[in-house]
């Protein structure tokens, strides 16, 4: 059984930000695997895969980002899943990282990250996989001007590479459904994805940044 968790903000308002990537990339999954997403019982939308012959659940929280812990520890409890937490993958935004370079980890600190953090302190401990997707701008953005910059829309050239990105998305996703994250760190965590020129990122470190 895996669980994949894509982390954004709910409402038409937030829909095309850079901080809803999480939620984007599900919808990718979805329409990758032919499905849809269905209200669940709670505060999420949810579907449910089948991929050779493994169970894989599809979910969006649809609190807000700071409180997306507390709607996947209500997602577990309802649906009474007794999970092994390597099999969960949450899927979040990276403004530090590049537009289109993809970082998996299998476990750490939450790195500034507030959907995170809250699923962390929810299901106590930080030993989760995530998938981590770039959306910074060739220019830094400024401490006192991320907030702003992750709320704001996808420029259409962004889009245009978000485009792109899609199939190596739903790709590495669909690996660490069957290999699991380890595998998918050695093959997907050396590519910068915007323009399919492979680079190196892993001497990158964002883990003391704050958001």
């Amino acid at each position: 059984m895996k669980i994949i968790a894509g982390l954004g903000n709910p409402g038409s308002k937030y829909e095309n930000t850079r901080h809803n990537i999480g939620f984007q990339t599900i919808d990718f999954l979805t329409g990758h695997f032919k499905i849809r997403m269905i209200p669940g019982k709670g505060r999420w939308h949810e579907a449910e895969i089948n991929v050779n012959g493994e169970n894989v659940y599809l979910v969006k929280p649809l609190d807000y980002m700071n409180n997306s812990g507390f709607v996947i520890g209500d997602y577990l409890e309802r649906k009474n899943i007794s999970l092994n937490t390597q099999d969960l993958l949450v899927i979040i935004d990276d403004f530090q990282l590049p537009l289109g370079t993809l970082r998996f980890r299998k476990n750490g600190s939450d790195g500034g990250h507030n959907g995170l953090a809250n699923i962390i302190y929810h299901l106590n401990t930080d030993d989760i996989p995530r998938m981590r997707i770039g959306i910074g701008s060739e220019a830094p953005v400024r401490s006192e001007n991320f907030v702003e910059y992750v709320l704001s829309d996808f420029t259409a050239k962004e889009t245009e590479v978000i485009q792109t990105l899609k199939p190596v998305l739903t790709e590495s996703i669909n690996n660490f459904i069957n290999n699991g994250i380890t595998d998918t760190m050695n093959k997907y965590n050396k590519y910068h994805l915007s323009d399919k020129k492979e680079i190196k990122t892993n001497n990158i470190n964002n883990d003391k940044l704050s958001r």
